[in-house]
C-alpha cells in the first residue's frame, strides 16, 4: 500500500501580512477544509502558532485525525525552505528569524516545510494549475509587491541561501522610483497594484486630459479603480496599463535569457486585467527578447483561483515531504 493511500491529505498555510489562511488539501487539489485567523495581533510567533493549532487540529480530527496527513506546507513572506524559517519579513510582526516550520512540528508532530509565498504559488501551479507537466518555468505574482518563483528542470530554484529568485527587486530603470528595500528602480515599484496606483498618481498630475480616475482622491486610487476606468474606455487608464505592461514585459524578455522557460505564468490581481495590460507585456517582450527565443516562451495567467491558490501552492510543498516517524 502507498502511502498517498493510507494518508491521502496535505494542509497548506498561507502567511499573509494581514490573514493567514489553512487548509487540508487532497491528491486532486481539492480543499476539503478550511479556516484562517488574523496574522498581526498575537506579541509572539509561538503565540500565534498556538493559536493556528487551536484552529487547525478539529478540522485535521474531523478528516480523520493526524494519520491521515502527509505533511503540512507554509508559504510565507521572507520564507527561507532550507531552514524553515521566516527571516526579517518587512510585513510581519515578529522580528528576527522565526523557527516556524519546527513549531508546527512540535506541537502537531507532522512534518512541516515552508518557502517564501512566491515559490509556494509556483509549486502550486506546477502540481495543480497552469505549469502541469512543466520542467521550465517562471511564476510572476503581481500583488502588494512583485514576486517570482523559478523553475529549473522541474526544480524550484533556492540558490545557497535559500533566497534566490527576486525578479521584483531586479532594477527596471536606474535611479528610478525608491523601492521599500532601499533601493531605487526596482521593478516592484512599476508592476505591483501598489506601483500600478503610483504611475496612476505620477500621470494625473503631470496630465491635464480628463479622466474619471479625477473623481477620486489620488491618494485613495487603487488598481482595481485603475482597471474599472479603463474598461469604461478612459484613455488615461488604459495608458497606464501599457506603461505598466510595457516595463514588466521589458523585464519578463531580460528573464527569458537568463532560464529560457516554456512559460510564464502571471499571478494576482494585475493578471485579470486582461488585454489591457497582456497586450503590451506581449507587444515589450517581443521587441525586447533576444531573436533565438522569440515567439518560444509561452505567457500564460495562474489557472488558481485566487482566493484558493495560495494554500494549494503551500500544500503542494508538503507532497514532497518524509514521513517524521520513518
Amino acid at each position: 500500500m502507498n502511502s498517498t493511500m493510507e494518508k491521502p491529505y496535505v494542509v497548506g498555510i498561507d502567511i499573509g501580512g494581514t490573514n493567514t489562511v489553512f487548509g487540508i488539501v487532497d491528491a486532486r487539489g481539492t480543499i476539503i477544509a478550511s479556516d484562517s485567523i488574523k496574522t498581526a495581533g498575537y506579541p509572539t510567533a509561538e503565540e500565534y502558532a498556538d493559536e493556528v493549532c487551536r484552529h487547525l487540529l478539529p478540522l485535521i480530527v474531523a478528516n480523520g485525525g493526524v494519520d491521515k496527513i502527509r505533511g503540512i506546507g507554509i508559504g510565507a513572506p521572507n520564507g527561507n525552505y532550507y531552514t524553515g524559517t521566516i527571516e526579517f519579513a518587512p510585513n510581519l510582526p515578529w522580528k528576527g528569524v522565526i523557527p516556524l516550520a519546527a513549531m508546527f512540528e512540535e506541537r502537531l508532530d507532522i512534518p512541516t516545510a515552508l518557502t517564501n509565498d512566491a515559490n509556494a504559488a509556483a509549486i502550486g501551479e506546477m502540481t495543480y494549475g497552469a505549469a502541469r507537466g512543466m520542467k521550465d518555468f517562471i511564476m510572476i505574482t503581481l500583488g502588494t509587491g512583485v514576486g517570482s518563483g523559478i523553475v529549473i528542470n522541474g526544480q524550484m530554484v533556492y540558490g545557497h541561501d535559500g533566497f534566490a529568485g527576486e525578479l521584483g527587486h531586479v532594477i527596471a530603470r536606474r535611479e528610478g522610483r525608491v523601492c521599500g528595500c532601499g533601493r531605487k528602480g526596482c521593478l516592484e515599484t512599476y508592476c505591483s497594484a501598489t506601483g500600478v496606483a503610483r504611475t496612476a498618481r505620477e500621470l494625473l498630475a503631470a496630465r491635464t486630459e480628463p479622466s474619471s480616475l479625477r473623481d477620486i482622491p489620488a491618494e485613495s486610487i487603487t488598481s482595481k479603480d485603475v482597471y474599472d476606468a479603463a474598461v469604461k474606455g478612459d484613455k488615461l487608464a488604459q495608458e497606464i496599463f501599457e506603461f505598466t505592461g510595457n516595463i514588466l514585459g521589458e523585464a519578463l524578455a531580460d528573464a527569458i535569457a537568463f532560464s529560457s522557460p516554456e512559460a510564464i505564468v502571471l499571478f494576482g490581481g494585475l493578471a485579470k486585467s486582461g488585454d489591457y495590460i497582456m497586450n503590451p507585456i506581449k507587444k515589450a517582450i517581443e521587441d525586447n527578447v533576444l531573436n533565438i527565443y522569440k515567439g518560444k516562451t509561452k505567457l500564460l495567467v495562474s489557472e488558481l483561483r485566487d482566493s484558493d491558490a495560495a494554500v494549494l501552492g503551500a500544500s503542494a510543498l508538503a507532497w514532497e515531504l518524509k514521513d517524521l516517524k520513518e
